[in-house]
């Protein structure tokens, strides 16, 4: 669905989005190795989320910087990234074990 359309804002993350879920839809036959690295690519972003908001706190604490709106933005981007990929983990091993307890 354009969203463009909806609320009459414009911008090139929207149109961007939009084509990525286009081209997402068109190829749904994707292969193990594709998925796999695009997990993978999940948890390397996760990871760095995880670094900048460490790298955010010891600069606050240190007095480096003194906007707690930058340090609890960093926090909440990590606390996210981690959330869904928690999230996505349990959905994988949890189709896993079901299909370990399917009968052949």
């Amino acid at each position: 669905m354009d969203i463009s359309t909806i609320t009459h804002v414009t911008s090139d993350y929207i149109k961007n989005a939009l084509e990525e879920s286009a081209k997402a839809s068109k190829t749904e036959n994707r292969d193990f190795g594709s998925v796999f690295q695009s997990a993978l690519g999940m948890v390397d972003e996760t990871n760095e989320l995880q670094n900048s908001a460490e790298s955010a706190e010891i600069q606050f604490s240190l007095g480096e910087s003194t906007n707690t709106h930058d340090l609890q933005i960093a926090q909440e981007k990590a606390n996210v990234a981690l959330q869904y990929t928690v999230a996505v983990r349990d959905k994988v091993l949890e189709a896993y074990r079901e299909i370990m307890n399917m009968q052949i």
